[in-house]
This record gives structure tokens, sequence and C-alpha cells, in this order.
């Protein structure tokens, strides 16, 4: 499997990333393909989910915190840069079977990092009980996308808030709860954020491919639909 890389280091917005999903899948000719990124604070919400049930708009706007929909389904989740972001694109079409291999995948680095993991039904990843990873998948013509946060640090106060619906302030025992359902990886491994990214790659794959100002442009125009207002605010 081959990593995709850019031919720039500098950060863009999360609708960039998922137009970069698309644009591989869609146009290159690689089999299968992966690759990691990082953003600002947002939260991206499911292709079915009404943006108002499901984000605090007000904070995430008091907050500079970034808003998108996806086009996969699955709930509203927060992103951070103490966040890595994984996406897998395969020319398998079979659904299920692009999932299972990104959840094995998943649970193959952890094995590696010497974490003990379990997979559910929900196509989560726990560790101890509690969730590391939760993952989200849809076909396109010829290909599968599945992607998924892995939780390595994150603000917990941003998190509890940004996808809390309603006016009532951060309560301590708000971000206590949800600590108690999720989990770090920093808390398990000796990796920094850094070692932890290289060592992924080096374990899911062989070799690069580094895009191309074209793709960069192409991604760009694939872009522009991921910010269209009517897109963000659809209702189903």
């Amino acid at each position: 499997m081959k990593y995709i890389a850019l031919p720039f280091e500098q950060q863009r917005h999360l609708s960039f990333y998922l137009a970069m999903e698309e644009y591989v899948a869609r146009h290159l000719d690689e089999p299968d393909a992966f690759f990691m990124w990082q953003v600002r604070p947002s939260v991206i919400f499911g292709r079915n989910q009404v943006m108002e049930n499901e984000v605090n708009v007000d904070y995430c706007r008091e907050h500079g915190i970034e808003m998108y929909r996806r086009k996969s389904g699955g709930g509203c989740v927060y992103a951070d840069l103490g966040n890595v972001m994984l996406s897998f694109m395969t020319k398998d079409e079979q659904v299920n079977l692009a999932f299972n291999r990104f959840i094995n995948m998943i649970m193959l680095v952890l094995r590696k990092l010497g974490v003990e993991a379990t997979s559910t039904q929900h196509n989560d990843v726990l560790v101890n009980g509690r969730k590391l990873s939760g993952t989200a998948c849809y076909h396109l013509p010829g290909c599968s996308i599945v992607h998924g946060t892995l939780l390595y640090d994150t603000d917990m106060e941003h998190m509890v808030n940004a996808i809390t619906p309603g006016p009532e302030k951060l309560q301590k025992k708000g971000i206590q709860s949800v600590r108690q359902r999720i989990t770090l990886l920093k808390d398990y491994i000796p990796q920094s954020l850094d070692e932890l990214k290289a060592f992924i790659r080096d374990t899911l794959c062989d070799g690069e491919r580094l895009l191309t100002a074209d793709d960069v442009a192409g991604i760009e125009q694939i872009e522009q639909t991921y910010l269209k207002e009517d897109f963000i605010n659809l209702i189903q």
C-alpha cells in the first residue's frame, strides 16, 4: 500500500483532506492508498446529520472551531492537532471488506505498540473498554473510502463543548464523563505524536506516491463542493 504525500508541509483546512480522499480514490491508479492528516480545531459531522442538532454552533464560532460536513455517515467528532486522522482508499467496492481491512490495520498498529485493543460492531476501537478510534466509510464508483480518528491527545474542554448543543456552560463533570468514555493513546505508549505517525506509516505502507501541483489543483477543485453553504447546511 502506498503512502500518499503532499508536495508541501503547510497545514490545510479539514475540507482539503476530505477532498484529497476523493481525489485519490477517483483519479489515482493505486489499488490501496493511505495518508494521515491533522487539522486546527474542527468538528466534522456525518452526511445525514442536521448540524444544529449535533454541533454547538455558538461555541464553535466563539472559539474559532471550524465546522464541516463529510460525505460518509456516522456521528459528529471533534479533531485538533492532538488527533491523528487516518484515510484509506481502496479499489475494493465491497464496503464491509474495506471497513474490516481498515479496522484490522489499526489493530495491527496497536498490537505492535503493545496496546491491547478490541473492535466493536459499531466500528469503534476500544482500549480497556474506552473509545480510542471511530471510523466511517462511503462508496464511490469503483472504490471505497474509509476514514477515522485516532486519539493521541486532545483538548477535552473543546471536545465536550463543541459537539454538545445547548447554551449551558461547561461543567467539570461533563469533562469527567467524556473522559470516562474515551481514552488517549499517549497514556499507553512512550512515543511522541510524530514518532507515532512515523510508526504507523512504516507499519502499513510500502513506499510513497508524491502528489504533483496538478494533483493539488484537482483536490482544491473538489474541496469547493465541501465548502458550499447548501452542502454544509444540508437537511436530509
